[in-house]
């Protein structure tokens, strides 16, 4: 009997022995597999993460944002914004500093767009002194009429302007210029400097390098230089556009300095007290019936 018991316990103990080592070894498996798990759990958290990071960045990334194309967009808007009429009349204080004179008139001017532009003048005008002078520009040609004693007409071709301001005008440009259109426009830009409140553009054409200052809250024109690109030349016109006022649905420069120079300088003012867009002409042009043609 003591033998029997003797040997159950003796077998008891194995069972013990064998059951802790089985629970030792499943403890090891269960502690294995739990780490495992741990680290797969970790490594796919790891990987959700760096993609979750990657959408982040993609989504936080500035755009980036072609200035060139804003500037470009801008002077296109200043282009297509240019005044359009059919009609303009207006009253115009003129004062006139040119190298071996210096005068003020007063100027009356009708145009009719892409047709005529029609002056009459008290004063005198671009170093001619004369009384009740008048002048009529069209697309070839200019002609002036003016009393020295008895009346005369004088006919010159549109080249007369470019002679007398040394800019090569014709009746696009007068045009523009009078209405207060920029001048001398391209689209080739070359570079730009663009503050809070202002533009400033440079472009080439073909015959100037044109910088031109904008107003950025309305794309109004504040300033323009031309500098000829043949520097043998050394042809420059600056024109400063002040006094802005409602014209329509435009906006009309009442005050101008334009100063043209080459082998002289010439430096008009222009103040306009009148101003009137598609009315009927109110100026025309007379032609006397006693003249001397020269």
């Amino acid at each position: 009997m003591l033998k029997k018991l003797a040997a159950c316990s003796s077998q008891l103990v194995v069972c013990n022995k064998t059951l802790v080592a089985f629970s030792l070894q499943l403890a090891a498996v269960l502690f294995l597999f739990s780490c495992k798990t741990v680290k797969k759990v970790e490594a796919i958290q790891e990987a959700i993460t760096k993609k979750d990071t990657a959408q982040v960045v993609v989504i936080k990334e500035t755009p980036v944002v072609d200035s060139a194309a804003i500037v470009a967009d801008i002077m296109g808007k200043v282009i297509q914004n240019k005044i359009d009429f059919q009609t303009f009349n207006a009253k115009i204080k003129v004062d006139y500093e040119g190298a071996e004179n210096k005068d003020n008139y007063t100027v009356y001017l009708s145009m009719r767009k892409d047709s005529v532009i029609i002056i009459r003048v008290k004063g005198s005008f671009l170093g001619i002194s004369a009384e009740g002078l008048q002048v009529k520009i069209n697309k070839d040609s200019v002609t002036l009429v003016r009393k020295v004693g008895e009346k005369y007409i004088m006919n010159r071709s549109i080249n007369y302007l470019q002679e007398v301001t040394e800019i090569p005008f014709d009746f696009a440009t007068v045009q523009d210029l009078l209405i207060g259109n920029p001048i001398f426009m391209s689209k080739n830009l070359v570079s730009y400097k663009n503050s809070n409140t202002q533009l400033l553009v440079v472009m080439v054409g073909e015959l100037f390098k044109h910088l031109i200052n904008l107003d950025k809250n309305d794309n109004r024109v504040l300033y323009s230089k031309l500098d000829d690109i043949d520097v043998q030349r050394n042809r420059t016109c600056d024109i400063t556009f002040g006094g802005y006022q409602p014209l329509g649905d435009y906006m009309f420069a009442t005050n101008r300095k334009i100063s043209m120079a080459e082998k002289a300088k010439l430096d008009i003012y222009l103040d306009f007290k009148e101003f009137t867009l598609n009315d009927p002409l109110k100026y025309n042009f007379e032609l006397p019936k006693n003249y001397k043609r020269k």
